[in-house]
């Protein structure tokens, strides 16, 4: 996932790009795991997101994407424990954090 700039509201193209997903995936997410994403909308009607939407996003991302999941496994798994989810989430990004700056040490030796 890329970094996203510090906002408080996401439009979903940006997350689309951000996450190198189609905005039609993360649009199919909202109404799935509706029990979690909740975007505001502007007069327009355009879906609004906020961190909290991101982090939910990720967790999704994490489950489905990368781990294989169901969409039905990780309904259960965010129902079950969103807190162990996030908290896994944000162990494996210091660890990415960690292994690029290792890399980098690595690469003006």
């Amino acid at each position: 996932m890329q970094e996203l700039p510090d906002k408080i509201y996401y439009r979903i193209n940006e997350l689309a790009q951000a996450f190198e997903v189609k905005s039609s995936l993360l649009r199919y997410w909202e109404k799935e795991f509706s029990f979690l994403l909740k975007p505001k909308k502007n007069a327009k009607g355009e879906r609004l997101f906020t961190k909290k939407d991101v982090l939910q996003f990720k967790a999704i991302f994490h489950l489905v994407k990368e781990n294989g999941y169901t969409l039905e496994g990780a309904k259960k798994k965010l129902r079950e424990g969103r807190q162990k989810v996030n908290k896994s989430i944000s162990i494996i990004e210091r660890l990415q954090k960690i292994k690029e700056e290792l890399m980098d040490v690595r690469a003006h030796l």
